[in-house]
C-alpha cells in the first residue's frame, strides 16, 4: 500500500476561487503577466485539489498589508456622558462666570442699592445655549453609536 492517499478531485468553484486569488495577486503586483497566464492555465487544467494547491504555494493567503492592522471594535469608544470633561468643563466655566457676576451684583446691591438683576442677562441666554449644545452633542453621540 502506498503512503500517499489519492488527492480529491477539484470542483469548478474551487478552480474559480483559485483563479480569483491569482487575479488579486496579479493586481497587487506579486505576479507578472507571463507568470499569471501560466498559472491560470495550470488552474483550469488542474483535476485535483493538490494540483490547485501547488499553483499558489508561494503566494500568501491574504494581503500582507492587512496583517499588521488591528481591528478596533466600535464598542471600544466609550459613550459620552454628562460627567465627560468635554461637557463638564464648559458647565464649570458657566457656573464660575455666573457666580462671579452674581457676587458682583450682590456687592453692588448692598453698597449702592442698585437692585436691577443684570446678571440674569448672562445667566439666561448662556444657560439656554449651553443646554441646547449639551443635548445636541449627547444626541449626536448617541446616534453615532447606533450606526
Amino acid at each position: 500500500m502506498s503512503d500517499s492517499a489519492p488527492s480529491m478531485r477539484s470542483t469548478d468553484s474551487e478552480r474559480d476561487r483559485v483563479a480569483q486569488l491569482l487575479q488579486e495577486h496579479f493586481a497587487q503586483g506579486r505576479l507578472d503577466h507571463e507568470e499569471f497566464t501560466e498559472r491560470l492555465s495550470q488552474v483550469y487544467k488542474a483535476k485535483t485539489v493538490d494540483e490547485l494547491a501547488k499553483v499558489t504555494t508561494d503566494l500568501p493567503e491574504r494581503d500582507l498589508a492587512d496583517v499588521g492592522r488591528i481591528a478596533v471594535p466600535d464598542s471600544a469608544v466609550p459613550p459620552l456622558r454628562l460627567r465627560d470633561p468635554a461637557l463638564m468643563v464648559p458647565w464649570v466655566l458657566y457656573g464660575g462666570v455666573n457666580a462671579l457676576c452674581f457676587s458682583i451684583w450682590l456687592i453692588l446691591y448692598f453698597t449702592t442699592g442698585a437692585a436691577y438683576p443684570w446678571f440674569l442677562w448672562v445667566l439666561g441666554p448662556w444657560g439656554i445655549l449651553m443646554s441646547v449644545v449639551t443635548f445636541g452633542v449627547l444626541a449626536a453621540h448617541r446616534g453615532q453609536g447606533e450606526d
